[in-house]
């Protein structure tokens, strides 16, 4: 970043052309809040050299400008103002009030400096000339205006120029919102000029020529060139931190534009036909993913960038990575590549469509799946057919309801999915390799669930509220109940989820029409009073789990739900009967009671087709889930377990390495460091395995192979349990840390 303080003159008098970005505002300043005071210090600076004194320079504050690439000797410098346009804008409809005014009084050698800052020399070398010999280049929405109005030579020429402008602002009586205020701006200086003039008619030469001198070299700009590494946005942010946002896809609409104006002399046509569909709606909302909330526009571009370069985008450099996508493209190229992204990824937001990217966005909606979003654009530009994308489209799925289910945390699925586009990058995506890339995942923070343990979470945990908010559990009912209608069902339209309300079959408020599994009914104040091993407590606790479980849940229309509420059984059933068409409901409907039983065993069918829906890897769990599961049992027998006790309880069923009475399962890593070398070793069937392949049954024979001595294994070796991101010393899992 290069920064100097530098004269008007100095800042216009080079061959050069300052533009000013798409994103920016078109030109606001006006007479009461700008050029009165701009004027004002005009006049003094000239009052003091017609004084015969040397004026302190007013500062009219910083310009921040972006060099832009020359790719021709035709080319000259063009600089992109990230800040301060106004000012820029200002000056230039000053110089053009002083050049008619100068003109007037024949006054060429002033003339010829103040030309000079307002037009670049020789045309005739100049790869677009129309546009080339501006100093200044406005946004597009102010462009027409100022073009003519800095190119008048005489003031009177403004009503020729601008009758029909002139003719609207009459009748309306309105100016600003007229694209007026680069002629008001004109007119207001000249006549300031003028005036003075006339007062002091007699001193008039000296006047004008104190007025430049004040213009040129007493008002002065802190100019800040950008250099290569600097990041545009982040300083346009710090500098307008109390102003209008701006979003890295200004700067990227910017970018585009000042590229397509090289390219095709004019951009308009294809701002037109292929930028404006960006500016509706749909883009602008904004959207939140963590604690960043962007518009949808910006998170597509870090989509699609991530789909090109098979990598991670931050989104706080959205602007340099885009920037070093856009190196070798054209911007119509880049702009109709946009579009095509932009149809799949309206797409897959909407998700209201058959396609295999509508369907999948209308089923991944309520997860925050946002970190698939890279993939599915992968997968739908892959030329797979409609039928495989289906299927990859049903593995992601499958993985994201099932862990929300088993309650496994979404925080690693940015790695998760990442880790897929960048595959994509070295081997083609099929079915197959999206199968087993995510049955491959280990660990509580990528695994996909089996069915043993979707099933164990699917009819035992409470999910309701406590894993899954209201909004999810719909969604899953809306899937249970489209799987449940067959081909010939007359009912085969998507049903609508706000219609619809989550109903507990057993009331989340039974005490008074619900009785316990004995027959009696239970109040409110009653529980206090039981001990805690009472049995009839018991009772209450297991009601009380039950009611949240998937069994006991179903789907009814707002109405029916909220006229039922906490009614008996018959009564519920009988109004299911009237008003409820749902397959879901169907076997309510024949019930002539509702216990524990009952939602368990309801449950367990609604979990057949749960598994087919999300249909998920084969076999049965790692040993990380059965650990998990164990542990968590011992915990709600005792709160002392040990890690020692863990591993020899919990791994007696798997086949492991037996140290000691300690247990490491299979794949357990091990690591040393010996005279500066690291040495590593696996768990394989009952045995712990180097890296040259020798077996060992104990860790201290396995340290004596590699450091020729008698080592005590247990200290020399640190440890990683499956599914783990913690080493420790082998040593710790002993009992007493031995």
């Amino acid at each position: 970043m290069k920064s100097e303080i530098i004269t008007v003159q100095q800042m216009f008098q080079d061959r050069r052309q300052y533009r000013v970005p798409f994103y920016q505002r078109t030109y606001v300043w006006n007479k009461e809040d700008q050029w009165e005071r701009l004027w004002s210090d005009i006049q003094d600076k000239a009052s003091e050299r017609l004084a015969g004194n040397q004026p302190v320079p007013h500062f009219l504050g910083a310009v921040v400008l972006e060099p832009q690439p020359v790719n021709s000797v035709l080319d000259i410098g063009k600089f992109s103002i990230i800040d301060g346009q106004q000012r820029l804008t200002t000056l230039q409809y000053l110089l053009a009030a002083l050049s008619m005014t100068l003109s007037l009084s024949e006054e060429t050698g002033i003339l010829s400096l103040v030309e000079n800052c307002r037009w670049n020399s020789n045309p005739e070398t100049m790869k677009n000339p129309d546009i080339d010999v501006f100093k200044l280049w406005p946004t597009f929405r102010d462009r027409d205006t100022y073009k003519i109005a800095v190119s008048i030579k005489k003031i009177n020429e403004f009503s020729d120029k601008f009758t029909d402008i002139f003719r609207k602002v009459n009748k309306s009586k309105k100016n600003s919102s007229m694209g007026l205020l680069a002629v008001e701006a004109i007119l207001y200086f000249y006549s300031q000029i003028v005036e003075w003039i006339k007062r002091e008619e007699s001193n008039s030469r000296l006047i004008l020529i104190a007025i430049t001198e004040a213009i040129l070299t007493d008002i002065k700009l802190v100019s800040i060139t950008l250099g290569e590494e600097d990041d545009a946005q982040v300083i346009f942010e710090t500098l307008n931190g109390h102003g209008a946002q701006l979003h890295a896809t200004d700067l990227i609409r910017n970018y585009i534009f000042m590229q397509a104006d090289r390219e095709l002399g004019s951009a308009s046509k294809l701002y037109d036909s292929l930028w404006l569909p960006f500016e509706d709606d749909f883009w602008k909302e904004e959207q939140t993913r963590g604690r960043l909330k962007r518009p949808r526009l910006d998170w597509f571009m870090q989509t699609i960038l991530q789909v090109e370069f098979r990598e991670e985008i931050d989104i706080s450099r959205l602007y340099s990575g885009y920037q070093r996508f856009a190196k070798t493209k054209s911007a119509t190229d880049q702009l109709v590549m946009l579009n095509t992204y932009a149809a799949y990824y309206k797409d897959l937001i909407l998700g209201i469509g058959c396609k295999p990217i509508e369907r999948f966005g209308r089923r991944i909606k309520v997860w925050d799946a946002s970190t698939t979003h890279a993939l599915a654009l992968l997968i739908c530009t892959s030329g797979l057919s409609d039928e495989e994308q289906n299927r990859i489209f049903d593995w992601v799925v499958s993985y994201l309801v099932r862990r929300a289910i088993c309650g496994l945390t979404s925080k690693n699925y940015n790695r998760v999915f990442n880790q897929q586009v960048k595959r994509i990058s070295s081997f083609p995506v099929t079915v197959d390799s999206i199968y087993a890339d995510l049955s491959a995942l280990e660990g509580k923070a990528a695994r996909w669930p089996r069915d043993d343990e979707f099933q164990k979470e699917w009819t035992e945990a409470v999910i309701y509220e406590e894993r899954l908010k209201s909004i999810k559990i719909k969604s899953i009912f809306i899937e249970l109940e489209m799987a449940m209608r067959s081909s010939r069902t007359e009912e085969s339209d998507l049903l609508k989820v706000e219609q619809l309300d989550i109903e507990h079959i057993l009331p989340t408020s039974w005490f008074e029409c619900w009785a316990l599994s004995d027959g009696t009914f239970v109040k409110k104040d009653e529980i206090d009073s039981l001990n805690s091993d009472s049995p009839r407590l018991m009772l209450i606790l297991k009601r009380e789990k039950a009611k949240n479980l998937m069994g006991n849940l179903t789907l009814l229309n707002n109405g029916v739900n909220r006229s039922l509420q906490n009614s008996f059984f018959n009564k519920k059933r009988d109004a299911m009967f009237r008003e409820s068409n749902l397959h879901l409901n169907r076997d309510l409907m024949i019930k002539n009671h509702w216990n524990e039983s009952e939602i368990d065993a309801r449950g367990q069918m609604l979990f057949s087709f749960a598994k087919e829906i999300w249909n998920g890897p084969e076999g049965t769990s790692e040993k990380s889930w059965f650990v998990e599961a164990a542990l968590a049992e011992e915990e709600k027998k005792s709160n002392k377990i040990t890690a020692s006790k863990t591993l020899e309880t919990e791994y007696s069923l798997i086949n492991a390495w037996v140290v000691k009475n300690v247990a490491f399962p299979r794949n357990t890593e091990f690591r040393a460091n010996h005279k500066g070398q690291v040495y590593r070793a696996i768990v394989g069937e009952g045995a712990l395995v180097l890296s040259d392949g020798k077996e060992f049954s104990s860790p201290s024979s396995a340290a004596r192979h590699i450091t020729g001595t008698e080592v005590n294994g247990w200290s020399f070796w640190e440890c990683k349990l499956p599914g783990e991101s913690v080493w420790q010393v082998m040593g710790a899992l002993r009992k007493g840390g031995k």
